[in-house]
């Protein structure tokens, strides 16, 4: 699949049934990615069938909307049929308990995109900083991610 250059609800759907297919819990879950286009992915999970036995977002939901944009962020700048990322390490902090649906988004600025095409290139491997925000409906920050990742050659 060439890298994607748009956010046409075609490509979405294309995206979201990849990872449902991929990711057999994402569907469980009911995580959509909502918007993907270069540097930029943001992934929605409901809180219906995802809250606590105190009515928040269950955790480890919230770290799944966050996680999979790792490689959902850099669909549309690399080539999936020769390349693929991986996340090398990745933590949360909870801020405050999410009771709405939430966003989990994460961006890329061209400059790095720009320096993981020319890694990747030279040495079958780049290895980039990936940042998520999740916000509930209020937009309000409910939980940050940070971690590495890497996107890498298949050969």
């Amino acid at each position: 699949m060439p890298p994607i250059d748009t956010d046409q609800p075609r490509t979405r759907s294309i995206i979201n049934a990849f990872i449902q297919q991929s990711i057999p819990a994402v569907p469980r879950l009911g995580i959509e990615v909502v918007e993907l286009r270069e540097g930029r992915a943001v992934s929605a999970l409901p809180l219906e069938g995802n809250a606590n036995h105190f009515g928040a977002m269950y955790a480890g939901s919230l770290f799944c909307a966050g996680e999979l944009l790792a490689g959902v962020l850099v669909a549309p700048s690399f080539d999936f049929a020769a390349y693929y990322p991986t996340v090398k390490h990745l933590a949360i902090d909870y801020l405050r308990p999410a009771r709405t649906d939430v966003l989990a988004t994460a961006e890329l600025d061209t400059t790095t995109l720009e320096r993981m095409r020319a890694d990747v290139t030279a040495q079958g491997r780049a290895s980039w900083q990936l940042d998520v925000e999740i916000t509930d409906t209020s937009g309000e920050i409910v939980a940050t991610m940070s971690g590495e990742c890497q996107v890498r050659s298949w050969t």
